[in-house]
């Protein structure tokens, strides 16, 4: 057996007020829609509409602009995409090689259909509108500075809270590792550090998990990563099943 079903835990923001109604992970929200346009039955109670409202799409990766398009179609009243990294310069830095992603200012046909994007920004609050539903955030800009050791450390910049109008807000901050409810729990697969299922990539047992005859390869095995690293990986599991099987492999590497 070859586990491989990915990383789609989504990372959660826990601050005040994130249990209010209104407050998505991105994937619920884009679901919710998807299940629609596709003539399933979504009862009204369970279908998260951003029409007439005041969109706030925490995250700036491919998933936030998701969120951004799905919100447009809708009919939102306005959409913010909040970022807490720095904006990316306008061109890239040529002497990067992958796998660095070279870092430059991306838009995409989501984004250039309209909203408004910031960066630098720490969401601190979700404000309740008195009856447990959101109905505005509460941000505060941020600093991004080197440490001694070059590491890149985050500062709250003093007198710069702010706070926006929310009505629907969606997390689209990346995954965190596998979900562990279901397969992982039942089969009781050995997990590391960061929830992943725990394996090596070299050796004898590349790629083997804790469970013998069960292997585990890509974003379930790494955690959330480029595509490049999943090929890569199936193509490794594949071989080391092979010998696990057979004893000896002509697969490549």
């Amino acid at each position: 057996m070859v586990l491989a079903g990915g990383s789609e835990q989504p990372r959660d923001l826990p601050i005040p007020g994130r249990e209010l109604q209104g407050v998505y992970f991105a994937m619920d929200f884009l679901r919710s829609n998807t299940r629609r346009i596709q003539d399933e039955h979504v009862p009204d109670h369970e279908f998260i509409s951003a029409t007439g409202k005041h969109v706030v799409v925490i995250g700036g990766g491919d998933t936030g602009s998701d969120c951004i398009g799905t919100s447009t179609r809708h009919g939102a009243s306005s959409i913010t995409q909040l970022e807490i990294l720095p904006k990316p310069p306008e061109k890239e830095n040529k002497g990067l090689t992958w796998p660095d992603w070279p870092n430059k200012m991306r838009t995409s046909s989501s984004q250039e259909e309209g909203c408004e994007r910031m960066w630098s920004v720490a969401t601190k609050e979700f404000v309740d509108d008195g009856r447990g539903h959101v109905r505005a955030i509460k941000c505060v800009k941020v600093d991004w500075q080197k440490d001694e050791q070059g590491n890149w450390r985050m500062s709250e910049v003093q007198g710069s809270e702010f706070e926006l109008k929310a009505d629907l807000v969606t997390l689209a901050m990346g995954f965190v590792h596998p979900v562990h409810q279901g397969m992982l729990d039942e089969l009781g697969v050995g997990l590391d550090g960061r929830g992943n299922v725990k394996g090596h990539t070299e050796g004898p047992d590349a790629y083997k998990t804790s469970i013998e005859g069960v292997f585990s390869a890509g974003d379930m095995r790494r955690g959330q990563s480029l595509v490049v690293w999943a090929i890569r990986e199936g193509r490794q599991c594949a071989r080391a099943v092979d010998i696990y099987l057979m004893g000896t492999s002509e697969l490549p590497r």
